[in-house]
This record gives C-alpha cells, structure tokens and sequence, in this order.
C-alpha cells in the first residue's frame, strides 16, 4: 500500500514509485492487465510465474488503494470481480515498454517476440495509443 506523506521514506519520485511496485509481483500483476488482458482473479493466478493467492489479493488491494487498479462486481456474473487500470494504471504503459525492451536487450533468453520490440524501437508512442485504445474498447464492452 501506499505510504502517506507522513511515513514516506522521501520526497523523491522514485521512492514513491518503489512504495508501490518496490516487489517481485506488482508490476507482473500490471502486465497481465495490459499485455494478457486478464481481468479476473484467477486468470492472475494462472499466469506462468505461479504467485500465491495471498499474495496476489494483497498486491491488488494495494494497486487499487494507490488508483492504480479499479474492482467492479461482473456484469454478466456479480459474484465475479473484474480488475482494471485506471487512467493512473494506463499512465504506467511507456514505462512498461520501456521495462520490456531493456529486459529483451540484456536478456539472452527472452520470450518477447522480436516483432513487439521492434515496435517499441520504432515506434514507441504509437503502440502506446494502440495499447490505451484496445484497454478503452475491451472496457466499453464489458459494461
């Protein structure tokens, strides 16, 4: 969770931003929302790198008590919650490409396809507007 002004180690940008993705798992939690469109609990916990259910109900509370992450009952089943970035989460895309393209570049073994990094080198801004474009269509269907 988000510390409050009062407890924060500093003013400084960056330990606001370790205050909330400073883990192994949040920004995993971010990327299936933006690059595997998961929305539901248990899509979260079926993703390859095997988080604990704990574990990930606790990263969600805290995206959605940092604005990052909002919940709403399903519409086609109200037992059922659907997660989704808020503009603030959407705001996090340019720094997600930009974590994907240093992985890709230093890791030897990466799984990101060669096509999506060119497209982050070559043209960064407008994979972004696709990216926030496709979210505000698969948003605007579900409700």
């Amino acid at each position: 969770m988000t510390k409050k002004n009062s407890s924060r180690r500093s003013s400084c940008p960056i330990s606001y931003a370790l205050d909330i993705f400073g883990d192994k798992w949040t920004l995993l939690v971010i990327r299936d929302l933006v690059f595997s469109r998961k929305r539901y609990f248990l899509d979260f916990l079926a993703s390859s790198e095997k988080i604990a259910s704990n574990i990930l109900a606790d990263r969600l509370k805290t995206l959605e008590a940092s604005g990052i992450v909002s919940r709403r009952p399903d519409p086609a089943n109200a037992r059922k919650i659907i997660y989704e970035l808020t503009q603030k989460g959407e705001d996090l895309i340019p720094a997600l490409l930009e974590l994907v393209h240093w992985g890709a570049k230093y890791d030897a073994e990466t799984g990101a396809p060669k096509h999506f990094i060119r497209r982050i080198v070559k043209n960064r801004e407008s994979l972004i507007a696709e990216i926030k474009s496709s979210l505000k269509e698969e948003k605007a269907r579900e409700t």
